[in-house]
């Protein structure tokens, strides 16, 4: 069979090890040698998420099977072409179900088995399963830190978490009356943040104010009288 491989890296993970371009490159070589397919290509996404099927690469490599060059498409791992379910259903009806044949080397996967497809389907339906039980573990987590009074996220402009507790800060105190003295005045978001700047007051991470940054804690003190 022809078979054009793809290979994906996030910015996140391009160091990890056996997820490098160059280690699913081989991987694709070594499989494709072993079963006698002709590995027309290796099609390239460098630091590319897989949340979105909007990738260059990938929208390069489903166009040559569109072309005919080749009649499967060989990736190292599932998860180098996605990691959703939806996307990897619409995958299915659009390329993989009937006109082109999907390969995946760690996953043992070949569509153009009816087999291959059940395994396929029930391992994207286990990883989803799996990333909704994490989230409803977090969701769970957080809802009991709000239930006992603690702080969550990052704390705003003028306090600190102390101990789950959100506690005054001083000095963030005075850079946000000074803010609010200045709004007070009529100044322009621009000439707020370009004052702040020049006075040496800090945003919360210690930065320089922008006119976004000055009307962002603006909104928010409106919003909290």
């Amino acid at each position: 069979m022809k078979v054009i491989g793809y290979v994906r890296v996030s910015t996140e993970d391009q160091a990890a090890h056996g997820v490098s371009l160059e280690a699913q490159r081989r991987k694709l070589e070594q499989y494709s040698e072993l079963f006698d397919h002709e590995l027309v290509d290796v099609v390239i996404d460098a630091g590319a998420s897989a949340k979105s099927l909007k990738r260059e690469g990938l929208s390069s490599a489903l166009a040559r099977l569109d072309a005919g060059e080749a009649e499967g498409l060989l990736v190292a791992k599932l998860d180098r072409l996605t990691r959703s379910v939806k996307d990897l259903g619409s995958l299915l009806d659009d390329y993989f179900r009937a006109r082109f044949s999907l390969l995946s080397v760690a996953d043992q996967i070949d569509t153009s088995t009816a087999a291959g497809r059940l395994v396929l389907n029930v391992l994207a339906s286990v990883s989803e399963w799996e990333r909704e039980a994490i989230g409803e573990r977090t969701s769970a987590a957080l809802q009991h830190k709000i239930a006992n009074g603690e702080h969550v996220g990052a704390p705003a402009l003028g306090f600190d978490v102390v101990k789950g507790r959100l506690k005054k800060n001083k000095e963030e105190a005075a850079t946000i009356n000074r803010l609010r003295e200045l709004a007070a005045e009529g100044r322009t978001l621009r000439d707020i943040a370009a004052t702040l700047k020049e006075e040496g007051f800090k945003t919360k991470r210690g930065g320089n104010w922008h006119p976004q940054t000055v009307s962002r804690v603006l909104k928010r003190l409106e919003a909290n009288g």
